[in-house]
């Protein structure tokens, strides 16, 4: 018989924790290995810079691609299709990365995980969403998120561990095909039961520029997480450049990975937590993005600092990302059970598909300047003048029965 009580331990919460833990394991591996994985293809330093920024900007396209494909996905035919189908791309994509041995490989392998790693967070959040009782969506999305951004922690020690970049990946893969067992115990969405039942349109993705409001929702959505990425694709993944800015040598962009990986488990959790005392998601939110932008403001004050303080900069950079589970839970809250995954699914991966917009404006403003840090301040600010805005202009969700449609 299918259970009608969920706690925020329950079964469906921990495997969409673990299932987020390994997304996020390959999404920033990557990040970590992106300078040995790169030399040992026989590329230069500069082309090992150069390369990276056009790898991730594709793989960013492909979540970009597959936030919408999968979404669509999960409303048509279901939030579970989506968890068992986008895991067994990625692990499947996680494999394949680690045969590369070519660029343009590397590029077409990143695409393909990209397009699979797009489902796991907003499938996850959207069933647990439309399960729990609404006064615990914030806390159940806060134990998936905190704990799914330790995987970005396992990827380090996994190769601090083996030192074999090749191994990374094929290990990413495995635990993916493992989780998959785990699955089989889950059960569908009762909302979404019960809406199959119905006549109503469910899935189409082009109801969300029809209507002004709902456009507007969406638009909204995706403007508050870009911070998220600026941080971590800009100032964590290069932390080693701006080191160089900033006469800070010896600074590692994979230890910089795990200093704002680690501690956004903690931000996750005390945001969802903050949201729940308080009884609003955007008090919570608007905190949240205060500690980021103080933490945003000493790392760029940096000069002639040690790597050691760097690290511990990134730590509260990533701190302060923790509103991201709060941006991604309004993104399910906001929106109809017909629209839910799609919404879901799409806004934090167009906010991850934003992030080869943001590179472009973060290059065109160093570009402009001359200076590899002016560029990057520069972009923070754009980058965060617009998702303060766009938070200011959302609506309280806090509360809200997710039980209605989009018409």
């Amino acid at each position: 018989m299918k259970p009608k009580n969920y706690s925020v331990f329950s079964l469906p919460v921990i495997v969409g924790a673990l299932g987020l833990f390994v997304d996020v394991y390959d999404l920033l591996l990557f990040s970590i290995i992106r300078k040995p994985s790169l030399a040992s293809l026989g590329l230069s330093p500069d082309e090992v810079v150069n390369q990276g920024e056009i790898i991730i900007s594709i793989q960013m396209i492909g979540l970009l691609l597959g936030g919408i494909f999968w979404g669509i996905l999960g409303d048509k035919k279901g939030r579970l299709n989506v968890l068992f189908g986008s895991i067994l791309l990625y692990s499947i994509g996680n494999i394949l990365n680690g045969m590369v041995h070519t660029v343009p490989q590397y590029i077409i392998t990143r695409f393909i995980a990209g397009i699979g790693l797009a489902g796991e967070m907003g499938a996850s959040i959207t069933l647990v969403s439309e399960i729990l009782p609404k006064e615990k969506r914030g806390i159940g999305a806060s134990v998936i998120t905190g704990v799914g951004v330790l995987g970005a922690v396992m990827a380090y020690v996994v190769y601090n561990s083996f030192h074999d970049w090749r191994m990374c990946y094929y290990i990413g893969g495995g635990m993916g095909l493992l989780l998959l067992l785990l699955r089989v115990s889950i059960f569908e969405s009762g909302m979404f039961d019960e809406l199959k039942k119905s006549n109503v349109e469910r899935g189409n993705f082009l109801m969300l520029f029809n209507n002004k409001d709902r456009f507007l929702r969406y638009i909204r959505g995706i403007v508050i997480g870009l911070p998220v990425w600026y941080g971590i694709g800009v100032l964590i993944s290069f932390a080693d450049q701006f080191g160089k800015g900033m006469n800070i040598p010896d600074v590692d962009p994979a230890k910089a990975v795990l200093y704002q990986y680690f501690t956004l488990c903690f931000g996750d959790f005390s945001a969802g937590l903050l949201s729940n005392y308080l009884k609003s998601r955007k008090k919570a939110l608007f905190i949240f993005l205060g500690i980021f932008s103080f933490f945003t403001i000493l790392f760029f004050m940096q000069n002639g600092g040690s790597a050691a303080t760097m690290y511990l900069l990134c730590a509260g950079i990533g701190f302060g990302s923790g509103f991201s589970v709060l941006y991604i839970t309004m993104s399910a809250e906001q929106f109809g059970t017909n629209l839910r995954a799609t919404t879901a699914i799409s806004i934090p991966n167009m906010v991850r598909g934003g992030l080869p917009l943001i590179l472009l404006l973060f290059k065109g403003m160093r570009g402009l300047t001359g200076n590899y840090v002016t560029g990057g301040w520069i972009t923070g600010i754009i980058v965060m003048a617009l998702a303060v805005i766009a938070a200011f202009y959302t609506k309280e969700t806090f509360g809200k029965d997710l039980n209605f449609v989009e018409e």
